[in-house]
């Protein structure tokens, strides 16, 4: 099972993004702070993105909106089909014919 650690605090990112931006070598951070050099390198990497001087990804906002989309649409997919089952499941027991010839 791949280790997962808790994610770094917005601050810090933002420090480490700086400390780049000012011409620290990503390497050096590396050594110095825990992250390694690509986790730093994707965070400078999004950072230029959001800040418009990269277009060859998305932005944090289009990330967020996208995993929520994609949430939404699994929700909507089980939901059809459970519906799809419940229709089917009263179609084949007929339940409002059965009770209507019981009366």
């Amino acid at each position: 099972m791949p280790r997962t650690r808790t994610p770094y605090p917005a601050e810090f990112r933002e420090q480490i993004i700086a400390l780049a931006r000012a011409g620290r070598s990503i390497e050096s951070l590396a050594r110095e702070f825990e992250p390694c050099v690509a986790t730093i390198h994707g965070w400078v990497k999004q950072a230029e993105i959001d800040g418009g001087t990269r277009d060859d990804g998305l932005t944090s906002a289009e990330r967020d909106e996208l995993r929520r989309l994609r949430k939404e649409n699994r929700q909507l997919r089980t939901e059809r089909d459970i519906l799809s089952k419940a229709a089917a499941w009263f179609a084949a027991n007929d339940v409002t014919s059965s009770r209507s010839s019981s009366s």
